[in-house]
């Protein structure tokens, strides 16, 4: 027990591993918040005029597609279409009709409003007549939050093995672990305490993270638990590999990337081509990918699919602890 109290002690003063367990948590806050943003505007076209120049009931049939701007001089509404961060579409008398005017620069769905604006104008009188049915605006994020938030609960549920790796590495840079080598503490002890520093730290940020940007009923509550006990397990012990393995902070990093790039490029690739069959257990190989189609099938209220999932998850703790002591034991012979 003073063991471990000595390691959270060491953890908590590491800047990086208190990085590592609060990214995470500041990625599903953000994403939770543009949730929440109505970004509806981004799509709503925007008209400039010159003042005096359209009647008025061309100006409020404008006002119904969209806002309005009057400018004083050709020049004004000109520097208003050119400028970079707006979409603005100038819109000029032409006898009877309208005449559009365009940067160039703007969204493909803006250039074909320009383009339809002044036959639209002109068969105002046939579209007035009309039937107009008003459709629901879709969430623009809607599409992507099935594959946001798992790959942001993956990243935190595999964090604890950044964490492990580490603080392991920098007890290597400090020195620390020659004085590990000289206590009185059994391999084992040793083992046992990186592991958990690790899995309660990888745990902790897992839970916190799926209580932002997950929802889930009760029953489902449990076995979300459970993805994330023995995800954040596996990746306390491929921390310990990658800590174990590693001469330098460099290398280290090196591992890190390729590791936690594997971990979120397998899953995320998966879901989008529909891997099926042979290749769909060969990325079962890679602890990430379970614990993803677990969330997917969690969010999809597949019970069936899930308990699979944590199945899976629960022989590769197996799998990867029993390698870790195989290794361990023939180095120590």
């Amino acid at each position: 027990m003073k063991g471990l109290r000595y390691q959270l002690k060491s953890v908590l003063r590491d800047k990086f591993c208190l990085m590592t367990f609060l990214l995470p948590i500041l990625v599903a806050a953000a994403l939770n918040l543009m949730g929440s943003i109505d970004l509806s505007s981004l799509g709503e076209l925007h008209f400039g005029v010159l003042e005096n120049d359209l009647p008025p009931q061309a100006v409020r049939w404008l006002e119904r597609y969209g806002p309005v701007t009057a400018y004083g001089t050709p020049e004004e509404l000109a520097n208003a279409v050119k400028e970079p961060s707006t979409n603005v579409i100038a819109v000029r008398a032409d006898g009877a009709s309208l005449k559009t005017a365009i940067a160039g620069d703007e969204l493909d769905i803006f250039r074909q409003a320009a383009a339809t604006l002044p036959a639209l104008y002109a068969r105002r009188e046939r579209a007035a007549q009309a039937e107009v049915r008003v459709l629901e605006r879709p969430d623009i994020l809607e599409s992507f939050q099935g594959i946001f938030i798992p790959a942001v609960l993956i990243v935190a549920m595999f964090m604890g093995c950044t964490f492990n790796a580490m603080n392991i590495i920098s007890e290597k840079e400090d020195g620390v672990a020659f004085v590990n080598e000289v206590l009185p503490m059994t391999p084992s002890q040793y083992i046992l305490q990186k592991v958990t520093v690790g899995f309660l730290f990888g745990s902790l940020s897992s839970i916190v993270t799926a209580c932002i940007c997950f929802r889930s009923s009760r029953q489902n509550l449990w076995l979300l638990l459970a993805l994330i006990l023995l995800s954040s397990f596996v990746a306390a012990l491929i921390g310990l590999f990658i800590g174990r393995l590693s001469e330098g902070l460099m290398i280290g990093v090196v591992y890190l990337k390729i590791v936690m790039l594997a971990f979120i490029a397998v899953p995320i690739v998966c879901a989008l081509t529909g891997v099926s069959g042979p290749l769909a257990v060969i990325c079962d190989l890679v602890p990430s990918q379970p614990a993803f189609d677990g969330i997917l099938a969690l969010s999809a209220g597949e019970m069936g699919a899930a308990v699979k999932d944590a199945g899976i998850l629960a022989v590769h703790c197996i799998g990867w602890s029993s390698l870790y002591v195989l290794t361990f034991a023939r180095r120590k012979r």
